[in-house]
């Protein structure tokens, strides 16, 4: 994790706990011509725009003067994970369990390197999945994102 991540997911922890709710994930990217800095958070049944917004301000001034290592203009925002969540962290796989995930892999896997498929277990790395009635297993490492699929 990069050094701004880490050092937004320590700031935010108890401003997050405070509110009532968790941290999913945070990233630094750029995208674009510009950077950006986001922080998902949630809870059970689901954060709204009020939750994102009292995390949001309670953090802005935190950040400014902890994040002074960040030499390039960059936006901060306070999100939701969304229903197609990324699995980045252990613990996301463990909670996706049973649900269908959208894979993408840098390689084609069984002949294809896009493909969705029901998240059947994970440990340590490897992905187990069914896949076309079968059971397959996936090394983490040989994807590129995985999501969880939105079913409607």
């Amino acid at each position: 994790m990069a050094k701004a991540e880490t050092v937004l997911e320590k700031l935010a922890g108890p401003v997050c706990e405070e509110n009532g709710v968790y941290i999913y994930d945070a990233e630094y990217v750029k995208e674009g011509g510009g950077y950006y800095l986001r922080l998902y958070i949630d809870k059970d049944g689901g954060v709204d725009v009020d939750d994102c917004e009292r995390v949001s301000v309670a953090l802005n001034d935190l950040l400014d003067t902890e994040l002074d290592f960040i030499k390039d203009p960059y936006v901060f925002e306070v999100s939701s994970p969304g229903l197609d969540r990324r699995l980045r962290r252990d613990w996301h796989f463990e909670k996706a369990v049973g649900k269908n995930v959208d894979i993408k892999t840098f390689a084609p896997f069984m002949g294809s390197k896009s493909f969705t498929a029901k998240l059947l277990g994970y440990d340590h790395g490897v992905i187990s999945l069914e896949l076309d009635g079968q059971r397959v297993m996936l090394e983490k490492g040989k994807t590129a994102s995985i999501r969880l699929a939105v079913e409607i």
